[in-house]
């Protein structure tokens, strides 16, 4: 569920002006079916929700999908196009974009909904806030892990997962030395969409981060920004030799096939695939993998990075007499149907995806499921020390294929840490600057 912006955020914007200036046609009648789209994800869950919905409420929903590569730009494509679309899946990544260009409307208005807040993690909330208005509620979420192969641990006489990022080295080191494996620790720094999120994760565990509340750049900081992070990579490849350098190029995918064929100790991954790594099916290291609680950096913390997919609507479908079906629909995926959260225990069931209601972690089936795998109690304290991203931003896919290659040059030894940050820092306050 992962794509790179094709359209550039200026022309985004110039087509959402466009749209606000269309003519009445985008307007409809409360009886008119409810618009829905979503990516190609869970059509046959969805389907089977759907049609639930209608036949409790009586309501129509015109309900239509398209692939996740192009969906940004088709959803961009009916704005702008005046099409009958009501609600819609969003990514947090472009919230900032849609709201901005008046393609999202506030769902503040609707306590049914926002009541919800209460019971979802503190993360996926704010990210689905922009300029102090909410706009929908979660559809999926979840964090990057630390995953470790328990048996390679053993093998090695390491009883105890590590707990900060030292340890992280110094088991790595000895795995290494016991000729285990020649880099035990694998972590995706490719140029791709998980890229920011692998990063995230390091950044936040070591006390940093890569802007202030205020969304001025402190990237660059010695002490407050992601220089730990970052020289913790650089260290790992060219002095410790425990992280391979050929991790510039490789991806999340990789990352998951490296672990499932059991040439990788620790890795960062996201939590979900700790269930293919686990299964027999799928991975020659089943039973094998663990999670521990993120490492901590010296003066930081166990916190990770979060990510989430949300439900929005369109100010055409909280218009009017069509609102309360369109919240309607809104809590019957998003919160509950029919008393219980039947969606997001379905899509956890079916295809592993995570959910934002804490209160789940403590329902017997979604317990039986998660445990199938995984420490239930422990993926749920990772997920209360979760954040969002800092980064997002309506220049955050400009910004960050500089930043990205700027890390990259660091890892490899091209150009300092130092200066890498003092690039990624400059492009940030440019665009920012640009608005």
């Amino acid at each position: 569920m992962r794509s790179s912006p094709t359209l550039s955020r200026r022309a985004a914007l110039a087509a959402g002006a466009a749209a606000l200036a269309l003519p009445a046609v985008t307007r409809a009648n409360a009886t008119d079916p409810i618009g829905y789209a979503t990516w190609s994800a869970a059509v046959d869950q969805v389907k089977a929700h759907v049609a639930g919905f209608e036949k409790k409420t009586g309501l129509s929903v015109a309900y239509s999908n398209s692939p996740f590569a192009q969906y940004r730009e088709t959803m961009i494509t009916k704005f702008t196009g005046g099409a009958p679309l009501d609600m819609l899946w969003v990514s947090d990544a472009w919230l900032p974009e849609f709201a901005q260009a008046g393609w999202l409307a506030p769902i503040d208005p609707y306590k049914q909904l926002t009541a919800y807040d209460a019971v979802t993690a503190d993360f996926c909330v704010k990210s689905t806030i922009f300029e102090g208005k909410q706009y929908g509620l979660t559809y999926y979420t979840d964090y990057m892990g630390f995953l470790y192969n328990a048996d390679i641990l053993a093998k090695a006489g390491i009883t105890t997962p590590p707990a900060t990022w030292d340890e992280v080295i110094s088991q790595a080191q000895t795995i290494k030395s016991k000729g285990l494996l020649d880099y035990p620790v694998v972590i995706g720094m490719a140029q791709e969409s998980w890229m920011i999120e692998f990063m995230s994760a390091m950044v936040y565990s070591t006390g940093g981060r890569f802007v202030d509340d205020a969304g001025n750049a402190v990237m660059q900081d010695p002490k407050a920004g992601a220089a730990m992070a970052l020289n913790w990579l650089v260290d790992a490849v060219q002095t410790h030799k425990v992280l391979s350098p050929g991790c510039v190029t490789t991806g999340e995918l990789e990352v998951l096939k490296t672990a499932s064929a059991g040439r990788a100790a620790f890795v960062l991954l996201p939590k979900y695939r700790l269930k293919v790594l686990n299964d027999p099916a799928q991975s020659q290291a089943a039973g094998h993998f663990k999670q521990a609680l993120m490492p901590m950096g010296a003066g930081g913390s166990h916190s990770t990075v979060g990510w989430m997919r949300f439900y929005g609507a369109t100010p055409r479908g909280l218009s009017g007499a069509r609102a309360e079906g369109v919240v309607k629909l809104m809590e019957w995926f998003g919160g509950k149907a029919d008393g219980d959260y039947v969606f997001q225990k379905t899509i956890l069931k079916d295809l592993a995806l995570s959910f934002g209601i804490t209160e789940l972690y403590k329902d017997a089936a979604v317990r039986a499921d998660l445990g199938s795998y995984g420490d239930v109690d422990l993926m749920s304290k990772q997920q209360e020390v979760a954040h969002k991203k800092d980064t997002i931003s309506p220049w955050f896919g400009e910004w960050n294929d500089t930043h990205g290659t700027a890390w990259q040059q660091a890892i490899t030894g091209k150009l300092s840490a130092a200066a890498a940050l003092k690039t990624s820092a400059e492009k940030w306050a440019t665009l920012k600057k640009a608005g």
